[in-house]
């Protein structure tokens, strides 16, 4: 099995080296090591690791601040570490999209169950965002065929049948999706109609 690869984002050496030695005790491969929320953005955006983790506070852009973009960027997941529980902290964090969130101190023990929980909410997240873009792309397609097939049966004088039939053909035959048909069809109308 292909070892995770991890990045770590906190200000302190220490918590640094702790950390390194215990993932990579854990089976993890640690690729990065930073001491501020910048400098694991850029470093993510560079080498795409598996995860981040990170403290939240530390000089230049919090944790939380990195987290945000991470997510939204749809980089990695973030597994958050931090000596504070305040409730401000932790709601910050999951607005923020964090997926996990570990208060120090920690060990191997409660460090390797937040980890692989982290990764495995992310890919039900990728998993779902994907879903998701194939039914818009599915729908967008069934609105664009929809209103082409009432162009050709208005135009043509076309059953639906024969509209469909005809949308499908041109797919085949000019080796387009059925989507870019039938945006050719409604765009050549809204010309034909504009002038």
């Amino acid at each position: 099995m292909e070892r995770k690869r991890v990045i770590i984002a906190d200000d302190e050496a220490i918590i640094r080296q702790d950390l390194r030695e215990m993932l990579t005790n854990l089976g993890y491969l640690v690729v990065g090591a930073v001491g501020d929320g910048r400098s694991a953005v850029n470093l993510s955006r560079e080498l795409k690791p598996d995860l981040v983790i990170m403290d939240i506070r530390m000089p230049d852009m919090d944790g939380i601040e990195a987290a945000k973009i991470l997510t939204e960027e749809g980089i990695c997941p973030v597994l958050l570490l931090s000596a504070y529980s305040q409730r401000d902290l932790v709601e910050r964090a999951a607005e923020a999209g964090v997926s996990g969130y570990v208060v120090k101190p920690f060990d191997e023990a409660n460090l390797l169950p937040a980890i692989e929980i982290v990764l495995a909410r992310f890919r039900e997240y990728q998993e779902i965002s994907k879903e998701a873009a194939r039914l818009e792309e599915r729908l967008a397609t069934r609105v664009a065929v929809d209103r082409a097939k009432g162009i050709l049966m208005d135009t043509r004088g076309m059953t639906e049948q024969e509209a469909f039939r005809s949308i499908q053909r041109m797919s085949m035959n000019n080796r387009k999706s059925m989507r870019e048909v039938a945006e050719a069809i409604i765009l050549a109308y809204q010309v034909s109609a504009a002038q």
